[in-house]
C-alpha cells in the first residue's frame, strides 16, 4: 500500500477528529464526511442524559412553599421509602451528586473496510459525574444546574506504517488500544416554575463544550433547547426528556453536530426504599446518513438507603440496543449497555 493510499485511508478514519493534520491536508476532505466514529463514542449523548432518578430531581426543585417543605422533611427523615421518592421526586428540593457507569461491551472500534481485523470485542466506558445544583430565584422560580464531566474509555487504534523493499510506506496493520480521556463538558440550567399538583416541568438551554482531541470529544460548540415534564401520583414518577444540540463554534475540519436526544423515565416505588426503573436513552444524529438512531429497550432496580446519616441512591439497568447506528455502513456498538449509578442525596435541612 503507498503512501499516500495509507494516508487517505488514515484520513478516512480520522478525519471527524483530527484539525487538519498534514497526513489529511493531501486527500480529499469529502471523503473524511462519510466516516464519523461519532454515534460510536456516545459522549455527548450520554452526557445529556440521566437516569430516571436523577432526572426527576432536576425537572423541578421546588414546588409550592407548603409541597417544597413537606418534600425537605421526607427526605431529611429516616424513611427509607421517603428518600426513595425524594430522590425521584421533582417537587423535592436537594442536591445530588450522581456517578454514572455506561459499560457497552462487545463494540467494535471500526468498519471492517477499514480494519478487517476489527472484531467485536471492545468495551466503551463512559463514567459521566454530574453534579445538581438548585437556586431558588424567587417564590415562583428556581433554576436548577447541573454540569457533566464525561469520563471516557473508547476503542481505538494506532496505524502502524511499513516500508517496502523499494522503500514505498505502507499501512501495516492497526494496534488496537482504549483512548482514555475527558468528553465534552455539558453544564444545563432548568427554569422551574413554582407549580401546584402532581404535574410540574422545566426548560432551559444545555451547552456541550469541547476539551478533548481525537475520539473523545466532538470538537465543536453545541448549544440548544431542553425540556422535561413529571407527572408524580403515589408511587409513580412518571416523565421524559427531550433536547436537540446543534454546533456553532468549534473545529472547521470536524463533523457538524446535530442531535437529538429523548429519555422517558418510569419509577415504582415499593417498600423499604426499593423501585423499578424504565429509563432508556433514546438518541438520533440527524448528520449521519445510513442510521443515526439509538434505541435501547431495558429496566433497572434501585434502591435508596443510607451510609450513616448519608442518603445514597444505587441503582443498576439493562438496556438491549434493539437500533444501533451505523458508520460507514456497519453496526459497530454492542448490543447490550449496563448502566450501574451511585446518587450521593443531600436533602433541604
Amino acid at each position: 500500500m503507498k503512501l499516500s493510499t495509507a494516508a487517505a485511508l488514515l484520513a478516512l478514519t480520522l478525519a471527524p477528529f483530527t484539525s487538519g493534520q498534514a497526513s489529511a491536508e493531501n486527500v480529499d476532505r469529502s471523503a473524511g464526511s462519510d466516516f464519523d466514529h461519532t454515534p460510536l463514542t456516545f459522549d455527548q449523548d450520554l452526557a445529556q442524559a440521566v437516569d430516571a432518578s436523577s432526572e426527576s430531581t432536576i425537572a423541578q426543585a421546588s414546588g409550592s412553599s407548603k409541597t417544597s417543605g413537606a418534600a425537605a422533611a421526607e427526605a431529611s427523615g429516616p424513611s427509607q421509602e421517603a428518600l426513595a421518592k425524594a430522590a425521584q421526586n421533582p417537587i423535592a428540593s436537594m442536591i445530588s451528586i450522581p456517578i454514572q457507569w455506561n459499560a457497552t461491551p462487545n463494540t467494535q472500534w471500526a468498519p471492517n473496510a477499514i480494519d478487517p481485523d476489527a472484531d467485536h470485542d471492545k468495551v466503551l466506558n463512559v463514567v459521566n459525574v454530574q453534579p445538581v445544583f438548585p437556586f431558588k430565584l424567587s417564590d415562583d422560580w428556581t433554576v436548577v444546574t447541573r454540569t457533566i464531566v464525561p469520563f471516557l474509555g473508547v476503542p481505538w487504534a494506532d496505524p502502524k506504517i511499513g516500508v517496502t523493499e523499494a522503500g514505498d510506506p505502507y499501512l501495516k496493520r492497526w494496534d488496537q488500544e482504549q483512548r482514555v480521556g475527558i468528553g465534552d463538558i455539558n453544564p444545563s440550567a432548568f427554569f422551574v416554575p413554582t407549580m401546584e399538583g402532581d404535574f410540574t416541568f422545566g426548560f432551559g438551554p444545555t451547552v456541550g463544550i469541547p476539551v478533548s482531541d481525537g475520539p473523545l470529544g466532538s470538537g465543536k460548540w453545541t448549544a440548544g433547547p431542553a425540556v422535561v415534564g413529571v407527572y408524580t401520583k403515589g408511587p409513580w414518577v412518571v416523565g421524559g426528556l427531550v433536547n436537540n444540540m446543534w454546533s456553532f463554534a468549534g473545529d472547521e475540519d470536524r463533523a457538524d453536530v446535530n442531535k437529538m436526544l429523548f429519555q422517558p423515565f418510569i419509577n415504582y416505588n415499593l417498600p423499604k426504599g426499593w423501585y423499578f426503573s424504565f429509563s432508556p436513552i433514546i438518541t438520533a444524529d440527524w448528520e449521519n446518513e445510513d442510521n443515526g438512531w439509538t434505541v435501547p429497550v431495558g429496566a433497572g432496580v434501585g434502591r435508596v438507603f443510607k451510609v450513616g446519616k448519608q442518603p445514597i441512591n444505587m441503582s443498576l439497568h439493562g438496556y438491549y440496543n434493539v437500533v444501533k447506528p451505523e458508520i460507514g455502513g456497519e453496526e459497530l456498538l454492542g448490543d447490550w449497555t449496563i448502566r450501574t449509578q451511585i446518587q450521593f442525596l443531600i436533602p433541604a435541612g
